[in-house]
């Protein structure tokens, strides 16, 4: 068999539990993909072929037995270094697995490496650049692992959201991302930036991937997103208090997204948030920003020196926010979560844009999380999914957004989307 480094996580797996594929195999496929494309996309902080190996020929038995993945550098390991994406912690090795990793062992997966991060998984930039066109970024925080899947490194990675940095990259790179609802995925042994919104997630390369890598770790029945439901799904389209920030390409990406949902059968309207969602576009940096300068408090006493400008600015914004600004902002949180299941009344889904428009050029900013924001602080589950190439032919996403809780039906949903507009 040939070309195993693009076999996604589910295929790999039913081929290794039908002892047509040995994990060895499909390891050394992925690093020799490695090996050639690695000194241009730069997606791995950390490099462990040889524990690689060793993992492949020992992996245990079980739903990711044999399945190569990436790691975001935020996520403890105990057998390599966690930088976090900081120098601060350069060649930092924790003493246990955080429980992603640890679960993930425990279900057979086989950690290829770390994979870059931006700092802390906020601001400056890795070196990691978009696999489909090495001028443009791959978007942040979870470049690396994004950058990874996109270019066969690995069939699925964990990257973490606070703002936008599974879906985005995700979108950026030409993958799948799934953003699950709030907590499903435990964080234990992650650097925790922000307790109200940091999220686990998974990316890959179809949806079913994300289903099957995401019920393995969490312990929860997420579905088989290749079973196609008994109707279409009624569908709001979306472009949420942020809408003027779509670019060109965003727009005519909602026209056509929204013809094919027709063409297919979907029962298709526009449903905009209530007037309150717009006060998160102000909330949500002053949580996010409050919390993350709490979580770092050992390194701005200690190691200030060491935090770049741009996220020690983001940092002093948090301080300095007042307790009433604060006290506000998770008002804000608060009401439009408990809100949002009546603003999706009669919907399956909503579809909003996954970025403004495609990737931008250069490597210094990772994009613009304005799509993504409010669905993570309303703790909802998102999935991306390819649809289409923007102007320059870099990758555009179309992102499905539920109900907290009803992650199991987005994700089904999220691949009959797939599927409309893939057709």
């Amino acid at each position: 068999m040939t070309d195993l480094h693009k076999l996604t996580a589910t295929q790999a797996a039913r081929l290794i539990h039908a002892g047509k594929l040995n994990p060895i195999d499909l390891t050394e496929a992925c690093l020799a993909r490695i090996a050639e494309r690695e000194p241009l996309v730069r997606a791995f902080h950390y490099f462990a072929p040889d524990q690689a190996r060793k993992q492949a020929a020992n992996a245990h038995p079980g739903p990711l037995h044999g399945i190569p993945i990436g790691v975001k550098d935020v996520l403890d390991t105990a057998d390599m270094p966690s930088g976090y994406g900081s120098p601060i912690w350069e060649g930092w090795r924790p003493r246990a697995d955080s429980a992603p990793v640890a679960w993930a062992k425990a279900a057979g997966a086989v950690v290829m490496g770390k994979t870059v991060t931006t700092e802390f998984a906020t601001r400056k930039p890795g070196p990691t650049a978009n696999p489909a066109g090495l001028g443009h970024t791959p978007g942040g925080s979870s470049s690396g692992s994004a950058a990874g899947v996109a270019d066969g490194f690995f069939p699925v990675a964990y990257g973490t959201q606070t703002a936008g940095s599974v879906i985005r990259p995700a979108a950026y790179c030409g993958v799948v991302g799934y953003k699950p609802t709030y907590n499903t995925i435990e964080r234990m042994g992650m650097k925790v930036m922000s307790g109200s919104l940091d999220t686990v997630g998974v990316i890959a390369r179809s949806v079913s991937d994300c289903a099957l890598f995401a019920s393995a770790v969490s312990f929860r029945d997420l579905g088989d997103p290749d079973v196609k439901p008994d109707r279409a799904p009624i569908v709001g389209i979306c472009m949420g208090p942020t809408a003027a920030a779509a670019l060109p390409e965003t727009e005519a990406l909602r026209v056509r997204v929204t013809n094919a949902l027709g063409r297919a059968g979907a029962r298709v309207s526009d449903r905009e948030l209530p007037q309150d969602f717009s006060n998160l576009i102000e909330a949500h940096p002053i949580v996010m920003n409050h919390e993350s300068a709490r979580a770092l408090g050992w390194e701005l006493a200690n190691a200030r020196d060491g935090i770049s400008e741009g996220l020690l600015e983001r940092l002093q914004f948090g301080l300095s926010r007042t307790g009433e600004q604060v006290a506000d902002a998770y008002a804000v949180f608060e009401r439009t979560q408990r809100a949002f299941p009546d603003a999706m009344d009669g919907l399956d889904v909503l579809i909003t844009p996954s970025a403004p428009g495609q990737a931008p050029k250069g490597l210094e900013w990772t994009g613009d999380p304005t799509f993504n924001f409010i669905w993570t602080s309303l703790h909802v589950p998102c999935v991306t999914v390819p649809a289409g190439l923007g102007p320059e032919g870099m990758p555009l996403g179309i992102q499905i957004v539920g109900r907290r809780g009803d992650d199991k039906a987005v994700l089904a949903w999220a691949q009959w989307v797939a599927a409309a507009i893939g057709k």
